[in-house]
């Protein structure tokens, strides 16, 4: 999801990467779970996600949209995103005691959190928020030991990868629009769900290096056909 705002408002004014020092580790919570509510549609899907999730839970992609998970339009493309539920508007997936349920495999925004990403010339680092996470005195921790992940490279490369190619996606969307075809939009929209979310990974649990190549095989066959 892009924001309409300069990095100096809202983060320390400085870029990460997976190898730097950043101020984010709250200790895990303690149990502070402010940052798992209201939230609203922001916590945003990408397909490694959803098949973590799918995974983890031994659900389908039917019964996350039905039960965990809200469908929006973002940046110009209908995706998935965490849904808030209550008078505290509380995500779907935290527990009456104030922690996460599906911690061990909960989302990359999730993971990454109190940092965010910032994409630039075919490339993103890492930020730190500093209004967003309500914990004080946090310590150190690197990038890469912070977002937890089992290869941090590949994955942030699938990160960059995904990125940039919803970007191409949406510029082709609008240039058709412009060119008077209103279906288009309609049609990738339903492409992305189809083939990135709805249609099952095979890949296991814990399984990432089947999953990214099942990713990148659909990634390569819809760059072929779009």
């Amino acid at each position: 999801m892009r924001r309409q705002i300069s990095l100096e408002e809202i983060s320390d004014g400085r870029l990460y990467t997976l190898n730097d020092m950043v101020k984010a580790d709250c200790g895990g919570c303690r149990g502070c779970f402010a940052c798992c509510k209201g939230m609203g549609n922001s916590i945003v899907l990408d397909p490694m996600d959803v098949w973590r999730l799918c995974a983890g839970l031994k659900k389908d992609f039917s019964w996350l949209a039905g039960a965990a998970v809200s469908l929006g339009m973002v940046d110009g493309l209908i995706l998935p995103s965490l849904k808030m539920n209550g008078k505290e508007e509380a995500c779907f997936f935290l527990g009456e005691d104030g922690r996460c349920r599906v911690h061990s495999f909960r989302p990359g925004i999730c993971r990454i959190f109190p940092l965010g990403r910032y994409y630039e010339n075919d490339h993103f680092s890492y930020f730190l928020q500093i209004h967003e996470c309500k914990k004080e005195n946090r310590t150190k921790v690197k990038v890469k030991k912070w977002i937890d992940m089992k290869d941090p490279k590949v994955y942030d490369q699938f990160i960059r990868d995904w990125h940039y190619y919803l970007e191409e996606l949406e510029e082709k969307v609008n240039a058709e629009e412009a060119k008077g075809d209103q279906e288009i939009r309609k049609a990738a929209c339903l492409h992305v769900l189809t083939c990135f979310y709805q249609t099952p990974y095979q890949a296991e649990s814990g399984d990432e290096e089947g999953f990214y190549r099942e990713f990148y095989e659909r990634l390569q066959e819809s760059r072929k056909n779009k």
